[in-house]
């Protein structure tokens, strides 16, 4: 890796809900006991790294894993990272969906009662503003479908790009830079 700031995604570990494939975006749900091993793991893989900011959504699932990784005592609640509100989507799996909504995609058609994904661009932005400030390496904790659309505007993508980015429970990845802060890049994905 060169010397330019990195940003570390850490997606929460697993939930009852994200086991089952259910849409969890404000229902404030706790990890499973696989979901607190997960948010160990993370904290072996981040061990002995430090960072000019560490920052957490305040629901509990990537609080939980901030703390579990190591890091509860210097994160920042941070409410631009909250996942995707999915409004009358919430609890849903994506099969019940498109029972009623055939073709639905929710990077592109967001979620009724719920946020648009230029709602949520919005609040991606929000937080890069926020990284690229804190001059150096930072740490975020959230859900997978922000921090799918945060990747996607990192490179100067549309919020519908964050279809391109798979995220498992308690997984890793890395954004930066290629060769100057004009060139933001994924330097990592996905590491579970």
């Amino acid at each position: 890796m060169s010397d330019l700031p990195t940003v570390y995604l850490a997606r929460h570990g697993e939930t009852e809900w994200s086991l089952a494939g259910r849409h969890t975006g404000r229902t404030d749900l706790p990890l499973t006991a696989r979901g607190e091993q997960g948010a160990r793991a993370l904290g072996d893989k981040l061990r002995g790294m430090s960072f000019a900011r560490v920052f957490t959504s305040p629901l509990q699932r990537a609080a939980r894993t901030c703390a579990l990784a190591g890091f509860g005592d210097v994160a920042e609640l941070e409410d631009g990272l909250l996942e995707w509100d999915y409004g009358q989507y919430e609890g849903l799996k994506s099969a019940q969906i498109m029972q009623q909504r055939p073709g639905w995609q929710i990077f592109r058609d967001g979620c009724p009662g719920g946020e648009s994904p230029a709602d949520v661009a919005a609040r991606a932005d929000g937080v890069i503003a926020k990284v690229r400030a804190a001059e150096g390496t930072v740490l975020l904790f959230s859900s997978a479908h922000l921090l799918r659309v945060l990747a996607a505007r990192w490179v100067g993508l549309p919020a519908d790009s964050g279809r391109l980015f798979v995220l498992g429970t308690a997984s890793l990845s890395i954004l930066g830079y290629d060769h100057n802060l004009s060139e933001p890049v994924v330097r990592s994905w996905n590491q579970v």
